[in-house]
């Protein structure tokens, strides 16, 4: 198999897939993609601790989110995805710049 090729191929696909949820669904995409990283660094790895407190980190986080889309700008609301983007862009960088600088690559 060769596994520079097979690498760089998935890598592709995985980031096409992303960037269709993302522009489909809007930046509450980036909840289903930053949350279950967010709790893999402080539940570990172990797919049994990551999985529920993905759930419930996720709920949590969309509800907080909410909150404050309706509480910033009274009495206009602002949609939930310029709140979710705010937090999912910067962590998302913080996270490749971690990742460049020679953290583990393992997640």
């Amino acid at each position: 198999v060769p596994v520079a090729a097979q690498r760089v191929g998935l890598l592709l696909v995985g980031s096409l897939l992303t960037a269709t949820v993302v522009s489909v669904v809007g930046g509450i995409g980036f909840v289903g993609l930053m949350i279950p990283h967010g709790t893999r660094f402080v539940v570990g790895a172990d797919h049994r601790r990551v999985l529920p407190t993905s759930l419930l980190s996720g709920a949590l986080f969309l509800v907080l989110v909410d909150l404050a889309a309706r509480i910033v700008d009274r009495p206009n609301e602002l949609p939930v995805g310029v709140f979710t983007t705010g937090f999912g862009v910067p962590f998302f960088l913080w996270l490749l710049r971690r990742r460049t600088n020679g953290g583990s690559d393992a997640s």
